[in-house]
């Protein structure tokens, strides 16, 4: 199909148009157009109004093109500007006047007499990475050359209206806010609507006088299973339907087979064969395009009129098999706390650091559990360390055992899969000997420092070699060091039995979490209190305050230079740089090597001095400390002197006290082999950052960034050849920005389903939100829902309600009475440090960042494990 620039053409037949042309018709007109090719179904006849005729109109019109170069100089955090811009925008296009010229070329391909459906079409819509739906505007039954136009004119008007400026904002900040949330300088890049990439069409279709209206899915959208396709249907025209007025009648169609229908009136829109057909033609236009679709029908004379189809972009991608068996599939995230998307770099450098087998989908690591399901030898075993984990992947796993058929014959040699089983039991449990730790701890300084110095004697493609010469000694340290391995087995036993034994005992849960409270060596727990000596430096002088305040506004990451241009600015940026010396390779996210870390963006940390100055008086850190270790000890002698009073009681207090010097010894390195991991981590990354710079100085990257979007063997031989596939990096950054507006499931399946769980309990109160109790206490308090600890405004007892959390959180903890997260277990970094601090927690709360809103009262039963709310 020819494509001639040299005479543009305002107006094309639906038959003349096919993606080639997305840049002129927009996406709705471009699928159209490939539609009414295939046959089998009918698209009605129709035309499309050019993008070329929109900019026609706008660029002739000097108060439309003045304010759209306005508009394009806006950037993201110019919400109020954007609104009214887009507002007179809106008015002077619905006013504008169309050329005679243009007018007349459209109605020539009118009948006066006909009824028309006038539809929005942009270049940015209908796209696999973000659909646009319901934000352009759309009319049905407009009749007459002078209607036609004028509503012409309101679809163009809408793609500047402020539910679509909005929806573009956001997606530029999505499409652009990579790894570093868009601390590159690319300009324009970076603005919430680019006046020079504006442009929409207008598609004008006849109306069809249908039956039954309807809009049919290829994978159902309940549950994602991408083979079962859902027909919604409605009487008549399906206008009312789409726009939510109506509820429909719904069919779900598996293989050529109904497998549920659901009726809303007194009798259905569609026969069973109807909606068979409409799911075969639904798999037809599935293929065509090469993924799951939306596609609104209609019903005439009973046949099938196709009026849209576009991609369906809130599915979760599927890991490739490429064996035809179905699969389950665990997230990888839910167990680490962090279930955002992850950079190819970043996830080929964790894929290097663990042993465990893995596949990546969306930008997230999931482990194939399906040979241990399918084996009864293995199930039980891989469910029940799973569900203690977290109770909400465990029931799902049951939840796909029950199926008949679903799961394939088990291999002769299930195993447990790598990384999700208990680890290996090595030795008997340990004594209460602090010299382990510490000889544990002083062999990997030493480790790192050795890293560091062979890191700086080398540079070019050498770096690699060094990079994954050290990933192997990291992994051994995680996972293959015998002695490391019983701390971590001594800890995890321990918890359980001092649990479980006082608990039968004395008849009281979550006495555990009190006798851990100050435990010594927590390298997380003492980051935490940390930045409150750092508070205490800042505190005295307002001057500093004022600076620090400012540069968390402008996200002014050069705020330390300046700082001792004001009175006591010295000693505080001295404070504050010694802190990053220590703690500064963290970040949230931080097993994604190419987050951006303290170090890089130290506004991060501001809200949390700011909080600690404005909440607390100096001293404490080390007030803190001791009130926890106060309770500690105030507890364990309580504990002691209770089983002293039960029969055989001073045998059994000897050994609850030899048990809780044991797990007080050990439990502060829990939280160490990751804060050694994350240091490796940072020399890494900014090896490799240089090696990035290195190769844009030579031509061959565009950005240093764009080494993210590279595996690490990618990189490796990009180094090494000069020369990189730059497409790939372009298209792996926007499926990035897909991937990151996209929720991980935690069970996955071959067929797409999201496999969701539930925690199956009665003692929830009515109205409560179910979640694990992982810190015992209850609070009340102002909920604070937070997304990004860099914006966390929070006072002193607040509930810090959030997706999730990871050791960078835990200088926020400081300031807040309770914790509530979407995900997390027992043994968990936000469990571990809520505990230590003494923080009433509960994790594993569905959707708790929608469920709750921000500033609502609520109580936070750590003890029982849900949310109740007071208001």
């Amino acid at each position: 199909m020819s494509d001639s620039r040299t005479e543009p053409r305002w107006v094309l037949s639906l038959d003349e148009v096919d993606r080639a042309r997305l840049d002129r018709v927009g996406g709705k007109a471009a699928h159209l157009g490939e539609l009414s090719t295939m046959g089998g179904f009918v698209v009605p006849a129709g035309f499309c109004v050019t993008t070329d005729a929109f900019r026609r109109v706008v660029e002739g019109t000097q108060s439309i093109a003045e304010r759209l170069k306005a508009l394009g100089d806006l950037g993201p955090d110019d919400a109020e500007a954007a609104r009214t811009l887009s507002a007179e925008l809106r008015d002077n296009i619905e006013q504008a006047p169309i050329p005679e010229d243009l007018s007349t070329e459209i109605a020539a391909h009118l009948d006066d007499d006909a009824a028309y459906a006038v539809r929005s079409s942009a270049t940015a819509e209908d796209l696999p990475t973000a659909s646009f739906a319901g934000q352009l505007d759309s009319y049905l039954n407009v009749v007459g050359r002078d209607a036609v136009l004028e509503h012409v004119r309101r679809c163009w008007a809408s793609l500047l209206s402020e539910r679509a400026v909005a929806y573009r904002l956001r997606a530029t900040v999505a499409n652009h806010g990579f790894a570093n949330h868009g601390s590159d300088d690319r300009g324009s890049d970076h603005r919430g609507f680019d006046r020079r990439d504006v442009g929409i069409a207008v598609v004008v279709q006849r109306m069809v006088a249908a039956d039954v209206s309807g809009v049919l899915f290829t994978a159902d959208p309940v549950t994602s299973n991408r083979r079962v396709a859902t027909v919604e249907s409605v009487a008549g025209l399906g206008d009312a339907l789409v726009s939510g007025r109506v509820s429909p009648d719904v069919h779900r169609v598996r293989e050529g087979t109904i497998v549920d229908t659901t009726v809303a009136g007194q009798r259905p829109a569609l026969t069973d064969e109807q909606a068979v057909r409409l799911a075969a033609v639904g798999r037809r236009i599935e293929a065509h395009f090469g993924a799951p679709q939306d596609i609104e029908w209609c019903l005439a004379d009973d046949e099938i009129h196709v009026v849209q189809s576009r991609p369906i972009t809130t599915l979760y991608p599927v890991p490739e098999s490429g064996d035809g068996q179905n699969h389950v599939y665990v997230s990888v995230g839910h167990q680490q706390m962090m279930t955002d998307a992850m950079t190819p770099l970043g996830l080929s450098v964790w894929l290097m650091t663990t042993p465990a087998p893995m596949v990546h989908a969306g930008g997230r690591l999931f482990v194939d559990v399906t040979p241990q399901l399918s084996s009864p030898a293995t199930r039980d075993g891989i469910v029940g360390v799973l569900g203690d984990s977290d109770p909400l992947i465990g029931d799902a796993l049951r939840a796909v055992i029950a199926r008949d058929g679903f799961l394939p014959p088990p291999p002769a040699d299930a195993e447990h899969p790598a990384g999700h089983p208990a680890a290996p039991r090595d030795g008997e449990p340990l004594d209460a000997d602090p010299g382990i730790v510490a000889e544990l701890v002083a062999n990997n300084e030493k480790s790192v420092a050795a890293l560091k110095r062979r890191m700086s004697a080398t540079s070019g493609p050498a770096v690699f070699d060094v990079v994954a010469d050290d990933l192997h000694e990291l992994r051994h340290r995680l996972v293959g060091r015998s002695t490391h391995r019983q701390v971590i087995n001594t800890v995890l036993d321990t918890t359980t039995w001092l649990a479980d034994t006082l608990e039968s005992r004395l008849g009281e849960k979550g006495v555990v979490d009190t006798l851990t409270q100050s435990a010594p060596g927590n390298v997380t727990s003492q980051m935490g209190l940390e930045l409150l000596d750092v508070a205490d430096t800042v505190r005295p002088h307002p001057e500093v305050v004022e600076l620090l305040r400012a540069a968390e506004a402008r996200g002014d990451d050069t705020f330390l230079d300046r700082l001792p241009s004001v009175p006591g600015g010295s000693e505080a940026a001295t404070a504050i740089r010694s802190y990053l010396d220590r703690y500064g390779m963290r970040c949230a996210g931080e097993i994604d090597i190419t987050r951006p870390r303290w170090s890089e963006q130290p506004t991060a940390l501001v809200p949390a001095i700011l909080a600690h100055v404005a909440a607390f008086e100096p001293g404490e850190h080390a007030r803190r400390f001791e009130r926890g270790l106060r309770q500690a000890e105030e507890k364990r002698d309580e504990v002691l002197r209770r089983l002293r009073a039960l029969p055989g009681g001073e045998g059994k207090a000897d050994e609850v006290a030899h048990r809780i010097d044991v797990l007080r010894t050990f439990l502060g390195y829990r939280e160490y082999p990751k804060y050694g991991m994350v240091r490796r981590y940072f020399v890494y990354k900014q090896a490799l950052l240089g090696e990035a710079r290195r190769l844009m100085e030579a031509g061959v990257l565009d950005d240093p960034e764009d080494a993210f979007f590279l595996t690490f063997d990618e990189f490796r031989d990009a180094a090494h050849s000069g020369t990189v596939d730059h497409e790939a990096v372009r298209t792996r950054r926007a499926e990035f920005a897909t991937f990151r507006t996209l929720t991980p499931p935690r069970v996955l399946t071959s067929e797409g389903e999201v496999v969701t769980g539930s925690y199956r309990r009665e003692d929830v109160p009515p109205g409560a939100l179910a979640g694990l109790p992982v810190s015992a206490g209850a609070v009340e308090g102002r909920a604070r829902v937070v997304t990004d600890m860099a914006h966390a405004d929070l006072s002193e007892g607040d509930i810090l309600v959030t997706a999730y959390t990871d050791p960078s959180w835990t200088p926020v903890f400081v300031s807040i009475a309770a914790l509530v997260t979407e995900v997390g277990g027992q043994m968990t970094h936000g469990a571990v440090i809520a505990r230590e601090y003494g923080l009433p927690a509960v994790v594993g709360v569905e959707h708790a960042t929608q469920l709750i809103t921000d500033g609502r009262r609520i109580r936070v039963d750590g003890t029982r494990g849900h949310v109740q709310f007071l208001d």
